[in-house]
């Protein structure tokens, strides 16, 4: 009778070992996409600006443009590869792209950013920025493509069309922008002004934690509708 309820002990522990063992696979197997997200496109993502040139100023606090593109764009970047998106950044520091030895650093800046789209093999292109107005009663995000590029043109809309519908001011219509980020690819480019630094109220906005994820949260899902259209 000892031995049998031994034997049963044994069993039900036994038992108790498998089922653990069971519930570890299951739990990594269901977290695995989580934290390995399978890349199917690649974007690159541009932070205006940087080195010497900040850019815009705010009008208050005296932040510059160039801190503020690249705070969006790492935040962009993050939740772009949360959805399993491979990433390419031009810039990931406050440092300029330009050579210290060239003599036209804009110049230089602009032939390392075009190197960079060109060798990511990119999907598409969203070049962060922010705007800037003499009025100050300026205000609301506003998001250009290259002209003649239908696919920017189509990305660009179902951008500004998310924008619009989610934050107050955005400009539901996207426009032609004659910018270099945008011209030096015939990739889907876009470039966002994501609010006025000379506008006090929004460039208090822009500033904010909470804004600065959703407005990336609804860039996003801009990009989620273009590629699922």
């Amino acid at each position: 009778m000892k031995v049998l309820t031994l034997r049963k002990r044994a069993i039900v522990i036994g038992l108790c070992v498998l089922l653990c063992v069971a519930g570890v696979v299951i739990y990594f197997t269901a977290i695995r996409p989580t934290f390995q997200p399978k890349p199917q496109y690649t974007i690159v993502i541009d932070a205006g600006h940087g080195g010497k040139d900040g850019g815009a100023v705010g009008a208050v606090s005296g932040v510059t443009e160039s801190f503020l593109n690249l705070e969006y764009a790492q935040e962009l970047e993050k939740i772009c590869k949360e959805f399993g998106f491979k990433v390419v950044m031009t810039r990931s520091d406050m440092n300029g792209l330009y050579s210290e030895t060239a003599s036209n650093k804009k110049k230089s800046e602009m032939a390392k950013r075009k190197e960079i789209i060109e060798k990511s093999n990119a999907d598409l292109v969203v070049s962060i920025h922010m705007n800037s107005f003499p009025s100050s009663s300026a205000r609301g995000s506003q998001v250009f493509y290259g002209e003649g590029n239908e696919a920017s043109q189509f990305l660009a809309e179902n951008v500004s069309t998310i924008l619009n519908k989610n934050f107050d001011y955005a400009k539901k219509t996207a426009k032609v922008g004659d910018y270099y980020v945008l011209n030096c690819t015939d990739k889907p480019a876009i470039l966002v002004e994501c609010g006025f630094l000379s506008n006090s109220e929004e460039e208090a906005l822009l500033q904010d934690e909470d804004y600065k994820e959703r407005f990336c949260y609804n860039l996003l899902c801009g990009i989620l509708n273009y590629f699922r259209m």
